[in-house]
């Protein structure tokens, strides 16, 4: 994949997953953004660490971080967090199970095609601990959110 190529599907996978945040309505923006944001934190400082263990590679160059995992964190990943939030927060089996098919797509799917067009690919971890590795992540973000719901009824 040359670099303009890369940089379109950069913007093109940002772009998309920002496009769909207006449908979430601002309220469910507001309620959702601290979780997500939190998340989104805790995938930068998790994608630092994989990088530096290469449990991925991304067929680019340069091989920066802004330029291969930053825009999946930014786009994709973050965008589903709000929208996974919306859908199912209050019913946490619910909440379990799309994010077990979110990411369970990211992990092979995706994972495979990125793979055969030259965007990235793993290296260091297989499908299913590709998969551990972002759905780990959800029962944190749930915790966290209920954390701030909770806080907030508290307060009042």
């Amino acid at each position: 994949m040359t670099i303009k190529i890369q940089k379109l599907v950069n913007v093109t996978i940002v772009l998309l997953a920002w496009l769909t945040l207006p449908f979430l309505g601002l309220r469910n923006i507001k309620r959702f953004l601290p979780a997500s944001i939190f998340i989104f934190f805790v995938e930068f400082i998790t994608a630092i660490i994989g990088k530096k263990r290469k449990w991925w590679a991304f067929y680019n160059k340069p091989k920066s971080f802004l330029f291969g995992e930053f825009p999946y964190l930014i786009g994709p990943f973050f965008a589903a967090s709000l929208w996974i939030l919306k859908w199912t927060y209050g019913n946490f089996k619910m909440f379990i199970l799309l994010n077990a098919i979110v990411n369970a797509f990211f992990a092979s799917p995706v994972a495979r095609f990125a793979k055969k067009i030259k965007h990235y690919k793993l290296v260091g971890l297989n499908e299913l601990q590709f998969f551990l590795y972002y759905f780990s992540k959800a029962l944190l973000m749930y915790w966290f959110q209920y954390f701030v719901e909770n806080k907030k009824t508290t307060k009042l």
